[in-house]
């Protein structure tokens, strides 16, 4: 209901793979993140959250219930991880009880992670969610930026833990760091590069 988007990275020599922001509601949809993975023999290692919030973790307890993967999230989002069936109440004054994973591994800003051959920097890109963060492959030249970076577009500061200010910081962040080829696959719409985003992003002005 939110067309949020999920992502499977996988490494091709060594098959490793990790799941980015698994916001399936349904089940449905989480059986064909699942059978994906099955299907093209791929080995998951991570399952990551860029953010804290409810529409990018829907499926998290799908994915350790297939593949015992606890859920990887920045410190500061780790209370709003954690209450992740309170966030239907406060966002939509709506009773729901979604099938939540274990959280694992606190990530810190700066860190790497790693899948085969392929590194995922962890950039602190803060603003929408207090621990909002961007998962970067350098040699890919590709960034997952969750709900901080869109097509065009920024994500909303009006949420708990949001901050307008905060999200302009984390925004020149990715402007000045990231190349200007670097693809960007955010956590709503369509992929976008950072050249286009400083063309045509009024917020990257």
């Amino acid at each position: 209901m939110f067309e949020e988007n999920c992502y499977v990275l996988s490494d091709d020599s060594t098959k490793e793979c990790v799941i980015i922001d698994c916001g399936a509601l349904y089940e449905s949809e989480a059986d064909s993140i699942i059978n994906y993975i099955k299907n093209e023999g791929l080995k998951p290692v991570h399952l990551l959250c860029t953010h804290g919030h409810l529409d990018h973790n829907f499926g998290n307890g799908a994915i350790y219930d297939a593949f015992g993967l606890k859920a990887k999230v920045h410190f500061e989002d780790e209370k709003m991880l954690k209450e992740i069936n309170k966030q239907t109440k406060q966002f939509f004054q709506v009773e729901y009880q979604c099938n939540t994973a274990p959280i694992g591994k606190l990530l810190t800003s700066g860190e790497t992670i790693n899948y085969g051959s392929q590194t995922l920097e962890v950039l602190p890109t803060p603003g929408h969610s207090r621990g909002s963060v961007t998962f970067y492959n350098r040699s890919q030249e590709v960034a997952f930026t969750g709900d901080t970076l869109f097509r065009m577009s920024i994500g909303r500061t009006d949420l708990e833990g949001g901050d307008y200010e905060t999200i302009l910081s984390s925004l020149h962040l990715l402007a000045t760091t990231l190349p200007p080829e670097t693809k960007i696959y955010p956590g709503h719409g369509t992929i976008s590069t950072i050249a286009e985003e400083l063309d045509y992003n009024p917020y990257l002005k």
